[in-house]
């Protein structure tokens, strides 16, 4: 039973989350992010990234349990991004706002979940994001729909509504931090690997050579990770703590070209700043919140409800990236538990992997290049699901063509981090037999082996 304290503390703090604050922060992200949506998917289209990804191949690799999720046929992909595109600029103009936030994110989490080939995380960080502004009411002013309907104008929203998204990047920072205390992350050998092809680079291609600088990298970007929320949290450190995410994903976006993450990153960055310095930068005609001078009102159950589903939210967002200890071995090496848990930038894998398929006692050897774009072989031998999802393709392949018994062993050669290659899936089992257990560990996984 709750103690009176307990029984009076819950609804205070509800009471504070609930609590009018001025709402620029929410209202200049929102421009940011639409903005964000737009390039992300304009850019697939223009970059080629969805034509080799969802036009080019045919096989796909869903995530596990959406296979029924497929790419639509033709050029019908390019005007699937097309209108994401077209809704991230509505999302940003404010017009039909929560149906347009909400058919993106249904799209995006489409798109998301019917290929994993080329998992990133920011595609993620994207999906919770756009989960998180479909709760939060971002069109209330400087928008078209308070133009069409006066009566949306607001100049406040509740607190809550700036604080989910300093706690979400608090959650994302922390994991990333934590994730880094990894040995060959702190030997520096995944920098080195990442700044070895990159020697060409005008005015710093010699830098990253150095090996102090890598050093430099290295443990920058692990304190940067865990130090940027708190700095950015105090009002003293604040604004260098700015300058100084300024310079780190500039430079990041720089060297790596890793899409709009870098600028992501620093859109959030509104909020941690006071409302009425956001105000005052941004939205200079936009009237000051004046104080309440009514107490507050009881918490509504509508907001309970909501506060309920935060709190879901965020332990979902605490647990994820915790699952990984659930399964034996290196996860950059198993993958099991490695996605959605903000394990970026750990690793460098290579490898090739051939497939035995015995079908009514007769052998045939398959390579993935037979079947899969250049990019998707790849990949394949080097992420353990993806190895299975292939079998079952090979093994449905053989039974269409006529096959009764159908057996398919992956043998495979892959290296992490520059260690000598070792094989990643056991010869010796069916794959084709082996059913696909999520929460549990894949036996047929070999243990990476260090130190040999």
């Amino acid at each position: 039973m709750l103690t009176a304290t307990a029984q009076t503390s819950r609804p205070r703090l509800l009471t504070w989350l609930s609590q009018p604050v001025d709402n620029a922060p929410l209202i200049v992200f929102r421009w940011l992010f639409g903005l964000l949506l737009f390039l992300e998917t304009a850019g697939a289209i223009l970059t080629g990234w969805v034509k080799q990804n969802l036009v080019e191949p045919t096989v796909f690799f869903p995530f596990i349990g959406f296979e029924w999720l497929r790419p639509l046929p033709g050029n019908g992909m390019y005007y699937y991004y097309a209108a994401m595109a077209f809704l991230g600029l509505l999302v940003m103009v404010g017009l039909f706002y929560r149906a347009s936030i909400a058919l993106f994110t249904v799209l995006w989490w489409g798109a998301y979940l019917m290929q994993k080939t080329s998992y990133n995380n920011h595609y993620y960080l994207l999906l919770v994001l756009c989960f998180l502004m479909l709760l939060v009411p971002a069109h209330t002013y400087a928008s078209l729909d308070a133009r069409r309907k006066p009566e949306l104008r607001l100049l406040s929203c509740p607190r809550w509504c700036l604080l989910v998204f300093v706690a979400q990047m608090g959650i994302v920072y922390t994991y990333a931090a934590l994730a880094k205390l990894d040995s060959d992350w702190l030997a520096g050998i995944p920098v080195n690997i990442w700044f070895a092809n990159k020697s060409h680079y005008v005015l710093i291609g010699g830098l990253l050579q150095q090996a102090w600088f890598q050093q430099l990298v290295v443990f920058g970007g692990l304190f940067f990770d865990l130090l940027i929320v708190p700095l950015l949290l105090w009002h003293r450190t604040r604004k260098w703590a700015f300058v100084l995410a300024i310079f780190f994903h500039a430079f990041n976006s720089a060297v790596f070209h890793i899409g709009i993450f870098p600028y992501l990153a620093l859109a959030l960055c509104v909020f941690f700043f006071p409302p009425e310095t956001i105000r005052r930068r941004f939205l200079r005609r936009k009237p000051a919140l004046a104080p309440s001078l009514q107490p507050p009102g009881e918490v509504t159950t509508g907001q309970r409800m909501l506060f309920a589903l935060l709190a879901v939210h965020f332990l979902v967002q605490i647990a994820l990236p915790l699952r990984h200890w659930w399964f034996p071995g290196n996860p950059n090496w198993t993958e099991e538990g490695h996605r959605m848990s903000w394990h970026m930038m750990l690793r460098s894998k290579s490898g090739y992997a051939q497939f035995k398929v015995v079908a009514d006692g007769q052998v045939h050897w398959e390579v993935p290049q037979n079947h899969l774009t250049p990019k998707q072989a790849r990949t394949v031998a080097t992420r353990p699901d993806l190895l299975w999802q292939y079998s079952q393709f090979l093994a449905r392949k053989y039974r269409q063509q006529g096959h009764q018994e159908v057996e398919v062993y992956a043998h495979t050669h892959v290296s992490l981090n520059r260690r000598p290659t070792q094989p990643l899936a056991d010869s010796t089992v069916n794959l084709a037999a082996v059913p696909w257990l999520p929460h549990h560990p894949s036996p047929w996984i070999v243990p990476l082996q260090d130190g040999e």
